[in-house]
């Protein structure tokens, strides 16, 4: 028997599937809504924080311009007194690009290879209390470093040293615990398919984490070390405990006192008068060696980034 279909009634209405189910138009907009006050909040967030940046910046170049020249880059504070308008922070300069230098040599290595010990090995209480020390020294103020260092070089040399190892050593107790903490993110960051790849063309741990581990994340590992630098460069309670201040260059960090610029700088505003330009000039100095060396660091990332190969 055959089966006869029916066709649908003249003038009735045909299910359209393209048509939006109830409520999608008003919950459309809805969305369309709260992204645009989100967008809009964000936008309001980051020109708030904007404010005192560019306010700190634009107060520093303002006023270090008054003192700033080739004359104060190269001279030093001997023979200067009273209100005299000569001068300059060479000696601050080499003293603070030494220090730091000193600080960043002690202190990358031990953070590197603590970093790679919670990534790669570190299993068990041994590493709980490494991470847990590291945490509490991410949030130690600078004063008890500085006292550390000055109490631990007290002890060996006696109370009369002073040298520009005594604040390298202040610094790099800053220092580790950024230089691990941002280096394990970027080893972890790292996926583990490279390093099962490395162990199944036989190739043992120790070089797959030096050929493969570490050369994938060597630009995010010199990004966090630009940061400790910049976190630890402008310190000025350690280095007024430990290394005190003087007048003329000092290349030896293991013998004599050293200048440094944060400590320049807050002797000579702290004298007042003519002290104060040099004191602004001083901190025109040190942002402008802070953004040197992050251009540096950048300059690094982008060499052995491996999107660029």
């Amino acid at each position: 028997m055959a089966t006869q279909t029916t066709a649908p009634a003249r003038g009735a209405s045909q299910p359209r599937g393209n048509a939006p189910a109830p409520g999608v138009g008003r919950l459309s907009l809805r969305r369309r809504l709260t992204n645009h006050a989100m967008t809009i909040f964000v936008t309001l967030a980051f020109l708030i924080a904007l404010v005192p940046l560019v306010s700190l910046l634009w107060t520093a170049v303002s006023n270090g311009l008054r003192s700033f020249s080739w004359e104060f880059l190269t001279t030093d504070m001997t023979g200067v007194f009273g209100d005299m308008t000569s001068g300059g922070a060479r000696h601050a300069i080499i003293g603070t690009l030494l220090i730091t230098l000193a600080a960043t040599i002690i202190s990358v290595p031990i953070g590197l290879l603590a970093a790679v010990y919670l990534v790669e090995y570190g299993r068990g209480p041994l590493a709980r209390a490494l991470t847990f020390f590291v945490d509490v020294m991410t949030g130690i103020p600078s004063i008890v470093a500085g006292l550390f260092a000055f109490a631990l070089f007290t002890l060996l040399l006696g109370p009369a040293y002073r040298a520009g190892i005594m604040g390298a050593a202040a610094l790099a107790v800053l220092m580790i615990p950024v230089v691990v903490r941002s280096t394990e993110e970027m080893l972890r960051l790292v996926p583990n398919e490279l390093r099962e790849a490395s162990y199944a063309l036989g190739v043992p741990k120790w070089r797959t984490i030096v050929k493969v581990v570490l050369r994938t994340s060597l630009p995010g590992i010199v990004t966090g070390v630009m940061l400790s630098i910049a976190r630890i460069i402008g310190e000025t309670a350690p280095l007024l405990l430990t290394v005190g201040l003087v007048t003329m260059v000092n290349t030896n960090l293991f013998e004599g006192r050293m200048a440094t610029l944060p400590v320049f700088a807050y002797r000579q505003y702290q004298q007042g008068g003519t002290g104060i330009d040099r004191a602004w000039a001083a901190a025109l100095t040190l942002i402008l060696i802070v953004m040197a060396l992050n251009l540096i660091a950048r300059l690094i990332s982008r060499r052995f980034s491996t999107a660029s190969r």
